[in-house]
Parts: C-alpha cells; structure tokens; sequence
C-alpha cells in the first residue's frame, strides 16, 4: 500500500517561490506522480506528473514556473513553483499511479494525498 504525505505550503507574498514535497510510505520508485491543484468550489487541476525514468508532463498553462523532480533515494516527489501569484492559492495534491506513462487525468491516478495549502498574498 501507498500512502502520500504533502507539505512545503503556506502562506508567500506575490512573487516568492515554494517548494512543495511528496513523501511516499511504500515504494513508488516505479511509478508515475503528478501534481493537482484544486481551488474551493472548483475542480481539481492537472499541474506535471513525472515518470519512473524521470520524464516529465506540463500542462500547457502550467509550463515556465512549475518545475517538477523525483528523488528515489529518498522516495519523494517535489514540485517547485516561483513567481507565485494570489491566483496560483489553492490546495496541492500529489498522487502517484501505478502505470508507467505520464498522465493528467485525475482518474487515472490510484493513490492521493491529504493535500497542502498554497496561499499567496498580494
């Protein structure tokens, strides 16, 4: 069994970066991890997901300030996000799925985290 631990979030000004970790209880060495977003009210959002061999996905809104990495010494997944804007406030999860070809769709992910908040002020 998977378990996935978020943390890094908080509260940055506009402009400030974080980097946000995913720690796995269970081996997830071979398998594909992304990122969502999901803001209250609103669906969750596909960010990257990163593959065994550490190829990574974006979604299109998403590429240029979102930096996705794997460690697997350390059974991690990291995403980093600079020049934050109040927009980019909201839940981020990570889940990890057990296929191993990248994906954005929520469905297709098999384990999830509880999710850290992201809160940027402007």
């Amino acid at each position: 069994q998977v378990r996935l631990v978020e943390s890094g979030g908080g509260l940055v000004q506009t402009g400030g970066s974080l980097r946000l970790s995913c720690a796995a209880t269970g081996r997830i060495g071979s398998m594909t991890v992304g990122w969502f977003r999901q803001v209250s009210g609103e669906e969750r959002e596909f960010i990257s997901s990163i593959n065994w061999i550490s190829s990574t996905y974006y979604a299109d809104s998403m590429k240029g300030r979102f930096t996705i990495s794997r460690d697997h010494n350390m059974n991690s997944v990291y995403l980093q996000i600079d020049s934050l804007k109040p927009e980019d406030t909201a839940i981020y999860y990570c889940a990890a799925r057990r296929e191993l070809n990248n994906s954005e769709r929520r469905e297709d992910y098999d384990y999830w985290g509880q999710g850290t908040q992201v809160t940027v002020s402007s």
